[in-house]
């Protein structure tokens, strides 16, 4: 008699979508000189260097530093992952000590936090020795802590930045909040929203030109949303995998060019 197939077997499934007191979204920078750009995170925005895993050859291969109640990744830029210039909103309690702090660590101001950004937050913008730039804010509204707003926004200027907004409801199961847009439909800001954590868009014009970046998110689902992403538009980049240290990963890229790293924590699943 013929065989008949046996099931095929189950992938890992996820004991909690995120890694525990992890943000599920994080912006990944590979910086040509790593320890460096650490440094100048500790020292700028009192960060706390968390994790730092060395390659044989002496350069990072992934360090984590806490910023508030948020994350930065990074590792040393290489040949698959060059370094690029990234925007960054920092929310913070004090604006002007975060800026003073920054520009003493050696950031070089584009301008001093005033009152008067459309926002209505006290806000300024300086540029890092690595050529990043970064919105340093305090809400007028300001809860600190893990019930307040991250501390941590990534924040794309992008060409035709409306469109963004129905390719990632679409790809990541996102939510587009506070669409802010000028009479003839250019986005001015937008927020959008993976779960419980945010990034923030806009046209790209003036000096604020288009930026690709790298962007870590945690999803309940890496292979659904791969899926969903690629049918959307995406370019698939790594396939989901079971990563060595419990995630179920893969990578794509956006039609603005920008790098996003799935990831579903799987803790202790087993499958």
């Amino acid at each position: 008699m013929p065989q008949t197939a046996g099931p095929s077997p189950a992938r890992p499934k996820a004991v909690q979508f995120r890694r525990p007191n992890f943000p599920n979204i994080a912006p990944s920078f590979f910086i040509d000189g790593a320890p460096r750009f650490i440094d100048f995170l500790v020292a700028a925005f009192e960060g706390t260097a968390r994790i730092r895993v060395p390659r044989s050859d002496g350069s990072i291969m992934y360090a984590e530093v806490g910023i508030g109640n948020s994350v930065i990744e990074l590792g040393d830029a290489n040949e698959q992952y060059p370094q690029r210039s990234m925007t960054t909103h920092l929310y913070v309690p004090d604006a002007d000590a975060t800026f003073a702090r920054a520009l003493q660590a050696g950031a070089a101001s584009i301008h001093p936090p005033t009152d008067d950004h459309p926002s209505g937050d006290r806000w300024g913008a300086a540029t890092d020795p690595f050529g990043n730039t970064w919105y340093i804010a305090t809400r007028k509204s300001w809860v600190p802590g893990p019930q307040g707003v991250l501390t941590v926004q990534p924040y794309l200027h992008l060409r035709n930045a409306h469109k963004m907004i129905p390719f990632i409801e679409a790809a990541l199961d996102a939510k587009a909040t506070g669409v802010h847009k000028s009479p003839d439909g250019i986005v001015r800001h937008a927020t959008i929203a993976i779960a419980d954590a945010t990034f923030e868009i806009d046209e790209a014009s003036g000096e604020s030109q288009p930026t690709q970046s790298y962007l870590h998110v945690y999803v309940p689902d890496t292979d659904a949303l791969y899926a969903r992403a690629v049918a959307a538009g995406a370019k698939g980049v790594k396939p989901p995998y079971t990563a060595p240290y419990g995630d179920r990963a893969a990578t794509i890229t956006d039609p603005f060019g920008n790098t996003w790293f799935l990831a579903t924590y799987l803790g202790t699943a087993q499958p």
